[in-house]
């Protein structure tokens, strides 16, 4: 099992100045209860979703299994017209299989997704936390999950807001400090069964501290950039997140349209390190060991933060 374990705090009634001004400077995750959300916990029911979204054609995650893992793709995609999607998550339609929807832009390559571009019908029933600027906002993503389906441990590189609308999720998170436990490749961890890790394969896995919640309808979980989060539905549900920038534009990949690439100055620095890597290869087995220890007391004292808690 991972090592210490924290509960995320909650907070009911939270204004927008007690948020900006106190909560959100300390850059940890919170669920906040009692948000003015609109009427979307109470209207977005299946039927409902159905009616609204039934000509929409959506892409849906479907797999085998329950953990879904994006670093070998154990999934594959689909394309259903949404009402009938929504019959497949209701009514099991393989019981084998667990399906995820995340929404996309109309070309993903190039356009984020926005739930009030892709379901205009559904924007007058949900409203946003106001608690950023509207020019800060990046997307909104809307997603509906399968009961059981685990989504894979992930950082994103801009502050979210996981907003739970129907049904309830379990969320796992990690800070960022503990990236050196959690076996990453990419954006994403190999470590799967957060619950009953496979400690030797992944023995520092232990060492990781652990914040957990769990969320239903109306509970909207802040989740600051770079902290790793983990995804488990309990129930059958819909959620949408709004991601947006909390650093200037130009810090981000202009290609980035899911809000996970890594900060343009952060690409520029792991390509020096991967050719300076490269440099260090050329030396005897010896000297390489030696300076490419040095390279990462260096790193420390010069890169790390120094307030680790």
């Amino acid at each position: 099992m991972a090592g210490h374990r924290f509960s995320v705090p909650r907070f009911e009634g939270v204004s927008q100045e007690q948020f900006i001004e106190h909560l959100y400077p300390q850059r940890k995750p919170l669920v906040l209860e009692g948000i003015d959300l609109g009427a979307c916990t109470s209207k977005w029911t299946v039927d409902y979703l159905s009616q609204i979204g039934g000509r929409k054609e959506v892409k849906i995650h479907v797999a085998a299994v329950a953990q879904m893992d994006f670093i070998s793709k154990n999934f594959v995609y689909r394309y259903f017209l949404l009402r009938f999607t929504l019959g497949i998550y209701v009514t099991f339609f393989k019981p084998d299989e667990k399906y995820y929807l995340r929404s996309l832009g109309e070309d993903p390559r190039k356009d984020v997704a926005d739930i009030r571009k892709q379901f205009p019908l559904l924007e007058g029933d949900i409203k946003f936390p106001k608690f950023f600027r509207e020019e800060q906002f990046f997307s909104s993503v809307f997603r509906i999950s399968s009961p059981g389906l685990q989504l894979w441990t992930h950082y994103d590189v801009m502050d979210n807001f996981l907003i739970q609308v129907t049904g309830k999720k379990r969320v796992v998170l990690f800070s960022p400090r503990d990236a050196q436990y959690l076996y990453l490749s990419g954006s994403k961890s190999e470590v799967l069964n957060i619950d009953n890790p496979d400690l030797a394969k992944y023995p520092l896995f232990s060492k990781a501290r652990r914040y957990e919640c769990s969320l239903k309808a109306g509970d909207v979980l802040f989740i600051p950039a770079l902290w790793f989060h983990n995804v488990i539905s309990e129930e059958f549900g819909v959620g949408v997140n709004v991601f947006w920038k909390h650093l200037p534009s130009e810090c981000y990949d202009k290609t980035d349209t899911y809000g996970n690439k890594d900060l343009t100055a952060a690409s520029r620095a792991v390509q020096i390190l991967d050719r300076a890597l490269k440099t260090l290869a050329e030396l005897p087995e010896e000297y390489r060991d030696f300076y490419a220890r040095r390279m990462v007391l260096h790193i420390q004292d010069k890169a790390y933060s120094k307030n680790f808690e």
